[in-house]
């Protein structure tokens, strides 16, 4: 592989998500404590409509982190796989164990398209810095439209039915660790993990590069709804 084109102080400028306040099983950020439970769980928590059971990740999805990872995802700079790996590792549960990291697919026509799926790069970086074995029990069977722009509903209805297990994956009793790059809503990757449970996983976490912060979203959408009510 070529050299990682990024210079040394972009690949160090990406900080670790920080918050006040954290659901604990989705580790959704918040502003305050209102939106968690006396468990401390978010409403999508409380209400089972999570696939997975826990969610970790490394920093927020926007700067240089963002930056990255498109160069990495869409700039096809394979090489951005070893320091995104690291920034995953740093985010890796140390308390837990798993049996097997699961990188989240991609349907075979969009795998084409890009050249390689990024998840499953990112997936076998943990795997070399922790030995926790790469396991590939699950296809998309589904090409599903972009998420972007859609409702957390809406989202879920897109990737309904969109995951299906192979038939010699053995998986009873097996607790895995989907990898992916970014969890804007977790739609997909509760999608995913539910596939993984109905075909005997015990247990399913999330672990991503980046989240969308909707601490930072919020405040923009309400300044954008401000400014149209006045233009009125």
């Amino acid at each position: 592989m070529s050299r990682v084109p990024v210079c040394p102080q972009c690949l160090a400028a990406p900080l670790p998500l920080s918050a006040e306040f954290f659901c604990v099983a989705c580790g959704t950020p918040f502003l305050n404590r209102y939106p968690l439970d006396e468990h401390g769980r978010c409403a999508l928590c409380r209400s089972g409509l999570r696939g997975f059971d826990a969610a970790y990740s490394f920093g927020a999805y926007e700067s240089v982190l963002r930056e990255l990872i498109h160069l990495f995802k869409y700039g096809g700079v394979q090489t951005l796989a070893r320091p995104l790996g690291e920034y995953l590792m740093r985010a890796l549960p140390r308390e837990h164990r798993f049996d097997a990291l699961v990188p989240m697919p991609l349907h075979w026509l969009r795998r084409w398209r890009r050249g390689f799926n990024q998840a499953e790069l990112l997936a076998r970086e943990v795997s070399r810095r922790s030995g926790i074995p790469v396991l590939k029990p699950v296809r998309r069977v589904r090409a599903t439209r972009a998420q972007t722009g859609l409702s957390h509903s809406a989202r879920r209805q897109n990737v309904l039915g969109a995951f299906r297990v192979r038939r010699k994956a053995r998986l009873a009793g097996l607790r895995l660790l989907l990898v992916d790059d970014v969890m804007t809503t977790g739609a997909t990757a509760a999608a995913c993990a539910l596939a993984l449970k109905r075909a005997g996983a015990a247990y399913v976490a999330l672990l991503v590069v980046a989240r969308v912060d909707r601490r930072a979203v919020a405040p923009v959408a309400a300044r954008q709804a401000a400014a149209a009510v006045a233009a009125r």
